[in-house]
């Protein structure tokens, strides 16, 4: 069940709670591509926090939102790139995508594979997808207070299985939101601190979220016929040219059958040879 869209803007927009997380999630998303000049760059669910770092860069920047969740314009003061759209029938070109982060869209789906075929139809040779998702060993899926405590969490091994099953292979995995899912002073002066310290000595134990990075794997096109050159072609034919017989010359000049003939002719016995039944017997 995805969650409603003005819930989510007032967790990332206004509360302290909301801003240490983007600030979190998007420092890690800046490391992963930290250049995207001339390049399409999507996101899906409630991605935009994520997008603003790459708006002057990118090509164009699209921020998808499903219609269970709804939309809201964005960014602020700029242009709009909000579009509200199907949860599993974007409107983007096959193959037009070159970047996909998906925040709050895939563990809250309630047709997880059909939106995986959608990101991979989407994603173009050479893109990459991540995928954000809840830790399952992590404190910020036990609290219903944030976005992160509802849909599935997920353990690395479960979603990285999900995702070869579709057809995407892993290529980096790493984990944010270190600092405790609380709003106490005392957490929000040390999530910064947190957060360096988390990443550097407990890289996968006290993530609040995973983010594994993918790409599509591309099939080589197939070829009709053999697929293999034959080394030891069978000579049905070896041999035929030299049965054929070749007409040699007779005592007057002219051209007699070739001898194998002849002697076989001969060997038949009540024959002539010219062939006629009984004109080989001697006369009595």
């Amino acid at each position: 069940m995805h969650l409603d869209v003005l819930d989510l803007r007032n967790f990332y927009y206004r509360t302290k709670l909301g801003r240490i997380a983007q600030r979190a999630i998007r420092d890690r998303l800046v490391d992963l591509w930290p250049d995207v000049k001339g390049q399409t760059v999507v996101g899906f669910g409630f991605a935009a926090p994520l997008l603003r770092p790459f708006l002057p860069e990118a090509r164009r920047v699209i921020a998808l939102m499903p219609a269970q969740q709804g939309v809201m314009p964005w960014p602020a003061g700029m242009p709009n790139v909000s579009v509200l759209c199907e949860e599993t029938q974007w409107p983007l070109d096959t193959g037009s995508v070159d970047r996909l982060v998906l925040l709050h869209g895939f563990e809250t789906s309630e047709q997880p594979s059909a939106l995986l075929e959608e990101t991979a139809r989407v994603l173009g040779p050479g893109g990459r997808a991540l995928f954000i998702v809840p830790s399952r060993s992590g404190l910020w899926a036990r609290r219903d207070g944030t976005p992160f405590g509802y849909g599935r969490p997920y353990t690395l091994g479960q979603l990285e299985a999900q995702l070869r099953r579709h057809e995407f292979q892993p290529e980096r995995s790493m984990a944010a939101l270190f600092s405790p899912p609380s709003g106490r002073q005392f957490w929000l002066r040390t999530a910064d601190f947190l957060e360096k310290k988390g990443r550097r000595f407990a890289p996968w134990l006290a993530g609040g979220v995973l983010m594994v990075e993918v790409s599509k794997q591309m099939h080589s096109p197939r070829r009709g016929g053999l697929g293999a050159a034959v080394t030891r072609p069978l000579r049905v034919l070896e041999g035929v040219g030299q049965a054929i017989p070749t007409p040699s010359a007779g005592p007057g000049g002219g051209t007699t059958a070739a001898q194998p003939i002849r002697l076989a002719q001969a060997a038949t016995p009540g024959t002539s040879p010219h062939g006629r039944p009984g004109c080989g017997r001697a006369k009595g």
